[in-house]
C-alpha cells in the first residue's frame, strides 16, 4: 500500500490512521463504561503493572521479568474474572446501538406488521402514576421492548394479568406483599411484580435519588426498556431510559414521552416541557 507519509522511519497509510480511530472509539468506550465505578482504579492499577513489566523487561531486570512475567501470563483471565459485569456491560452497550437491535429494522417483515397496530393502552399507567403520586406511594413499573426480561421476571411472582388501574395500584398499594419491587410490562400485559432489578454502580447518580430511581437505571443500562418511577419521598414521576432520568413529569408530558420512547411518536412540540429535567448518568 503506497505511504500518505512518513514521520521518521515509520509510513502512515490510510490502513494506520483507520487502526487508530478504531482504537480510540474502543477506548472511549471502555472508558464511558468504567468511568464512575471502582473497575477503572482496578484497570489503572493492571496498566501501570503491564507499564512496570515492559520497563523491567527493557532495563534487563531479569528477576523482576520472571515475576511480572508470570504475572501477566494470567493476565487476560484475570481481567475477565475482575471485569465480568463490566465485560457484560459493554456488549450489551454494543449490542443495544447496533442497527440489528434496532426495533424498525424489522418492521417491514409481515410478522411484525400486527406490533404496531397493537400496542399498549398507556391510560391505566398514567393514571394509577397520577394517583400514587398523590398519595406518595413508591412504584417501579418496567416497559420491556425487544425483550421480555424473563430473567427478571423469573427473580419476582408471575402474574400475567390484564393490565388495568386498580390492579396497578393493587400491588403498589404499602400494604400489599407485592409492592416491594418492579412491576414488568410485557405483550400488554402485566407479566410479573416484586422484580428484582439491577442497581447502576454508576456514582454520578444524583444524591437526592433513591434505590428505584438507581435500579431503574440499572436496567435501562442493560437493556432497552423504559422505566416509570414514582418516587415515595417526592411524589414526583420520572422516566428512564438508556441510562438518563427525566424527572418531575406531568401527566401529559408523561405520555408524550411513553409515546415516543415506546412508540416512536415524536412529541408534537419541541420544546422541552415545564418543570422536565434530564439528568443524564450513563
Amino acid at each position: 500500500m503506497i505511504p500518505l507519509f512518513t514521520i521518521g522511519f515509520l509510513e502512515i497509510n490510510w490502513l494506520d490512521i483507520a487502526d487508530i480511530l478504531l482504537v480510540t472509539v474502543l477506548l472511549y468506550q471502555l472508558y464511558k463504561v468504567l468511568t464512575g465505578s471502582v473497575a477503572l482504579k482496578i484497570f489503572v492499577g493492571l496498566l501501570s503493572v503491564y507499564l512496570l513489566y515492559l520497563v523491567v523487561k527493557a532495563a534487563g531486570m531479569e528477576l523482576l521479568t520472571i515475576i511480572l512475567g508470570q504475572f501477566m501470563g494470567v493476565g487476560v483471565l484475570a481481567m475477565i474474572i475482575l471485569f465480568q459485569q463490566e465485560i457484560r456491560r459493554f456488549l450489551m452497550m454494543i449490542g443495544k446501538s447496533s442497527p440489528l437491535n434496532k426495533d424498525n429494522f424489522f418492521l417491514g417483515f409481515p410478522w411484525r406488521k400486527t406490533e404496531s397496530e397493537n400496542r399498549i393502552n398507556l391510560t391505566p399507567f398514567i393514571e394509577a402514576a397520577k394517583s400514587l403520586a398523590g398519595k406518595n406511594t413508591g412504584a417501579l413499573i418496567v416497559f420491556a421492548r425487544s425483550s421480555e426480561l424473563k430473567f427478571y421476571a423469573d427473580s419476582g411472582d408471575l402474574i400475567d394479568a390484564v393490565v388495568s388501574k386498580r390492579l396497578i395500584l393493587s400491588i403498589f398499594n404499602k400494604t400489599s406483599p407485592l409492592h416491594d419491587g418492579a412491576v414488568i410490562i410485557a405483550n400488554n400485559r402485566i407479566k410479573a411484580a416484586r422484580c428484582i432489578l439491577p442497581v447502576t454502580e454508576n456514582n454520578d447518580v444524583p444524591a437526592s435519588m433513591g434505590l428505584r430511581h438507581r435500579a431503574a437505571i440499572g436496567l435501562s443500562e442493560v437493556t432497552d426498556s423504559v422505566v416509570l418511577v414514582v418516587s415515595e419521598e417526592t411524589g414526583q414521576i420520572s422516566l428512564v431510559r438508556n441510562g438518563e432520568v427525566y424527572r418531575n413529569l406531568a401527566a401529559a408530558d408523561l405520555r408524550s414521552k411513553l409515546n415516543h420512547f415506546l412508540f416512536d411518536i415524536e412529541p408534537k412540540s419541541t420544546a422541552a416541557p415545564a418543570g422536565e429535567k434530564s439528568v443524564p448518568v450513563a
